[in-house]
């Protein structure tokens, strides 16, 4: 809808595809990191304190850095996008438009599927970026922000955007997908990238004892991986980096340590 009331209606298809998928993306994107900066680092800032995983705040200056390059990056989500459409059009892919095509199982089932094969792409091309000859011309952008803040989660190098934004042709090459279901995907990815960026640790101290601790990443996960540089390559799930080893050898010890001084600063219930 916001697209459609900026974009000139004489613009070519291709052209109005992109700027809308890039007002689309930006705009989601606004909305998510803007909500949980405005909670984090305005509304909750002195009762959150307790939970920041680095203890000192990212300059405002760095917050605009971070933001100018995400609305670059939503650009080139937005071209990435636009041809994966036109793409489909050729019979290319496997979009189709109908739920009914596939059914409402196979519907949900895509967004469950999309999730650990994005994961799995995350890792490995994360990983990948982070080899000596690839880090500067790849993912050194995103690596400016070592105390992260939301505005970090779209802030990418042109060249890491583009390989972020390949998990859209990927997943509609390889299998049928409603646009839909890749929008309900894309709002997971956006709102867990946000809170993995935050800086807060939200998650209480149990976690880590629990089964779903040793499965699910959290925002202490992706913090570290920004003050160490090394380590810590999973992005929704902690599977590929138990299985290859890669966790940093502090994590669980950080973790423990966030959550204990969180919980040591809230009020005692009487």
């Amino acid at each position: 809808m916001i697209a459609e009331m900026i974009i000139p209606k004489n613009l070519p298809s291709f052209e109005k595809m992109l700027i809308g998928i890039a007002i689309e993306d930006w705009v989601r994107y606004f909305i998510v990191a803007g909500l949980a900066w405005l909670l984090a680092y305005v509304v909750f800032k002195k009762r959150w304190r307790s939970r920041k995983i680095i203890q000192h705040y990212p300059e405002a200056s760095e917050m605009r850095r971070e933001m100018g390059w995400s609305l670059l990056t939503a650009i080139l989500y937005g071209l990435v996008g636009a041809g994966t459409i036109w793409l489909g059009k050729l019979g290319w892919t496997q979009i189709y438009w109908k739920i009914d095509a596939h059914g409402m199982v196979w519907f949900w089932s895509s967004i469950v599927i999309a999730i650990f094969v994005h994961d799995a792409y995350f890792y490995w091309t994360h990983r990948l970026m982070h080899h000596r000859s690839l880090f500067r011309w790849f993912h050194r952008v995103h690596h400016g922000s070592m105390n992260p803040s939301p505005w970090a989660a779209y802030s990418f190098g042109p060249l890491e955007a583009l390989v972020q934004a390949g998990i859209f042709p990927l997943l509609v090459i390889a299998m049928p997908m409603h646009p839909l279901a890749f929008m309900v995907f894309m709002l997971w990815q956006i709102i867990f990238n946000v809170l993995g960026h935050t800086g807060y640790e939200y998650n209480p101290r149990w976690l880590m004892d629990s089964w779903l601790g040793k499965f699910m990443n959290t925002p202490t996960n992706h913090v570290q991986h920004h003050e160490k540089l090394r380590g810590n390559y999973g992005l929704y799930f902690n599977i590929w980096d138990r299985l290859m080893k890669t966790n940093h050898r502090d994590y669980e010890t950080r973790f423990r340590e966030v959550t204990a001084h969180a919980a040591a600063a809230e009020p005692v219930k009487k």
